[in-house]
């Protein structure tokens, strides 16, 4: 646990002494020092810690936040401090067949706007058509992508692109190809080069060159997905 460390860096971190801070949390100094050496606050000034510090109480116990830089600090402030990681327990919503087998859902161009908003919405995606392809890995979970744009050749617009759904952020490999679902910008196809350990970003990359590459921060990011295959059906 990371606790005693967290609370003397951030209070370093903004300048202040233990007698200030304790001041501000209505607790005597000598207490706060005890919580400085590894003596464990009640659970009610672990609340009054966090909202002090804008940070909480899962980051300050979990996370070294003196190895974090300035900007991942300012994530953290911003409430996003389950991606600093790289890692953060990501629920996916699935269907599956009687046989409790998952499917493989069909995401068409009409319904991304939809996915963007609802893929955690259980109704909505078991509305999406589904299919089965035998020769895939039964450990993976797939999803399938309809692009639009011409910036990914030889991959065509309107193309259907299988993927495979992506956990953990922080190991997909640079010049990975992958459907990125987003906050704004919705869903895109591109080249992701990983930035999340020095600057929680990933790079966007078209291979079309008249696109230039772009950087997003992973707080507008909600899904990953790893192209594995194309497909040449129509719906």
């Amino acid at each position: 646990m990371f606790f005693p460390d967290n609370i003397k860096f951030l209070r370093k971190r903004k300048k202040i002494s233990q007698s200030y801070l304790a001041e501000e949390l209505n607790i005597n100094r000598s207490t706060l020092a005890g919580y400085e050496k590894n003596v464990q606050p009640p659970y009610a000034v672990l609340i009054e810690i966090s909202n002090y510090f804008k940070i909480s109480i899962d980051a300050l116990l979990k996370y070294n936040l003196s190895i974090l830089n300035e900007f991942q600090l300012s994530e953290i402030e911003k409430g996003f401090d389950a991606d600093i990681s790289g890692k953060q327990i990501r629920l996916l919503t699935i269907s599956v067949d009687s046989d409790n087998n998952e499917n493989i859902e069909l995401v068409p161009l009409k319904a991304q706007a939809g996915y963007t908003q609802s893929h955690a919405d259980k109704e909505f995606i078991e509305k999406l058509d589904r299919f089965k392809l035998p020769f895939l890995d039964n450990n993976k979970t797939y999803r399938c992508f309809q692009i639009k744009g011409d910036s990914m050749p030889p991959i065509k617009e309107n193309s259907w692109l299988t993927c495979s759904y992506i956990q953990d952020w922080k190991n997909i490999k640079n010049g990975t190809a992958c459907i990125i679902i987003t906050k704004s910008d919705g869903i895109v196809f591109k080249l992701v080069y990983n930035h999340i350990q020095s600057d929680n970003l990933l790079q966007l990359v078209s291979t079309n060159r008249e696109y230039s590459p772009y950087n997003i921060n992973i707080s507008e990011i909600t899904e990953i997905w790893k192209f594995e295959t194309f497909n040449g059906f129509e719906i």
